[in-house]
């Protein structure tokens, strides 16, 4: 850890062989703060991991970039790749690597950058300035949560609705569900900042930019999926999908 001034984190491992110079221009020549003084950037914290199955099992859903090799022991990195975005789809993935076949495979797990070894450090911190330069402050809004399957740090824009399950709330994202374990009061705590939520009945909280329709008493979204809403709260939902729409206009 670098620095007093910790904002985000900043994650990286390292694949079989653990190259030499990739592991002199990142770990001895980073000069620590310094080299982050001289961009806009405050110094970042850096955290090791020496296989795919090590960082899957401590991995923390707040890492701004991670570095990768492709081949390692036990899990290899497009493995963790995918493992990854399974509970992270934003943090920023980089392959250093040797096995130049792999190139698109990666980007399929959506790499930000490809890189064949031997990497000069001049090479590496070029890629490292364009990255955060072009992502410091442009990250679009997300949460995390916990639950018995994992940490989870997922788009706001990805969550289709969402509903109360037992004393519990279940998650209905794009590609996947998950239960959070908050009561439906506190999940609504957390999304009612994002404009596109509506509170449509007290057991459903929706996202409206999937409602294509509404029907009666239930707004139909662009997945088929029906999400019921209160005859007590129809007018106030139909004042936000009417402002939403009007605002996508």
């Amino acid at each position: 850890m670098w620095g007093k001034e910790i904002t985000r984190t900043y994650g990286i491992f390292w694949g079989e062989g653990q190259d030499k110079l990739l592991y002199r221009g990142v770990r001895g020549d980073f000069e620590a703060a310094s080299l982050w003084r001289k961009t806009e950037y405050r110094e970042r914290c850096l955290l090791e991991y020496h296989d795919g199955s090590e960082l899957l099992a401590h991995y923390q859903p707040d890492l701004d970039l991670i570095f990768m090799d492709i081949r390692m022991e036990k899990v290899n990195g497009l493995k963790a790749a995918e493992e990854i975005r399974k509970v992270d789809s934003t943090v920023g993935i980089m392959f250093l690597t040797s096995l130049s076949q792999y190139v698109w495979k990666g980007y399929e797990y959506g790499a930000v950058n490809y890189l064949l070894k031997p990497v000069k450090y001049g090479r590496l911190k070029m890629e490292l300035d364009r990255f955060f330069s072009r992502y410091q402050g442009k990250e679009e809004p997300y949460f995390t949560f916990a639950n018995d399957s994992g940490k989870f740090k997922v788009l706001y824009k990805n969550l289709r609705y969402a509903e109360t399950s037992k004393r519990n709330v279940l998650l209905h994202f794009e590609d996947q569900d998950q239960v959070i374990y908050k009561n439906m009061k506190e999940v609504w705590g957390l999304l009612e900042q994002q404009p596109q939520f509506c509170r449509c009945h007290a057991s459903f909280v929706v996202n409206l930019s999937f409602v294509k329709s509404v029907e009666g008493l239930e707004a139909v979204l662009t997945t088929g999926e029906r999400v019921p809403i209160s005859q007590p709260k129809r007018k106030e939902f139909m004042a936000d999908l009417a402002d939403f729409w009007g605002d996508m206009l």
